[in-house]
Formats: structure tokens, sequence, C-alpha cells
């Protein structure tokens, strides 16, 4: 299951009654990899929530305050497809899907004592061929 996010997500043309909240984000993600980073930080430093809501916000010209709900809405949108069992694609950025993790034997690292690791369901991304080819 492809889960459409925002459906008039590439039109550059106003459309009447639309939030572009999600317009932006989207643009901003995909367009990433076209100026080198996303934000102005080093090349090895991590970009956390906080700087991304302040790029979408510059960017975008909208407050952080819907910046911030731009990404809630997008991890809850993806949350809510994995948690069904589907996948959510960004055609040029990549696919979010879940995986299954088997049942395993480790190993507690401080008393060397053998446990059993139960299986489990991962969220998987893979970048798509646009993204890759940027990086």
């Amino acid at each position: 299951m492809i889960v459409d996010i925002c459906p008039w997500l590439f039109i550059r043309k106003p459309l009447p009654d639309k939030d572009y909240t999600l317009f932006y984000l989207a643009n901003l993600i995909l367009s990433a990899g076209k100026s080198g980073y996303i934000c102005d930080t080093k090349k090895n430093d991590t970009m956390n929530k906080g700087d991304l809501i302040t790029k979408i916000s510059e960017d975008a010209a909208i407050s952080r305050t819907q910046a911030n709900a731009a990404i809630d809405s997008f991890v809850d949108a993806v949350t809510k497809s994995l948690k069904s069992g589907g996948k959510v694609t960004l055609v040029g950025f990549g696919t979010f899907s879940v995986g299954k993790r088997s049942a395993r034997v480790g190993r507690n690292p401080q008393t060397g004592e053998t446990i059993k690791i139960k299986a489990k369901k991962v969220a998987k991304f893979k970048a798509g061929k646009e993204l890759s080819e940027k990086i």
C-alpha cells in the first residue's frame, strides 16, 4: 500500500483553501541535495528536529509553529501507515517500510549471560534514486 500524503505537492500555481505547509516541507526535503546541506552546519554535524524546524520556517516563510506542525503531521502520517503494515513512498526521496527481525539469541555484555531476544517489527528506509545520486 502506497500512501499519497499530498496529491497537490508539486503544483506551483495557487490553489484555493490549501495549506501549503506540507508543500513546502516536501519540496525542501526533495531539494535538499541541490544546495549541499539542509542547514548551515558543518559537514559532519547532525541536524535535529529544532534545526529542521528553523530551516523550514525560514525557507517557506512560515512560523516555527507551522513548521513544527507540518513535521509532526508528516511523522504521524508515516507512523500510522507503517503501523497498519503499509509503506510510504516519496518519489525521488525514498520509501519507508516495515521489516521483520526474527527472534535470536544474544548475550548480556555485563554478565556474559545468554538471553533470548524476541522477534519484532522495525522501521526501514530505502533511499530513492535521486537522493542517492545527490549524496
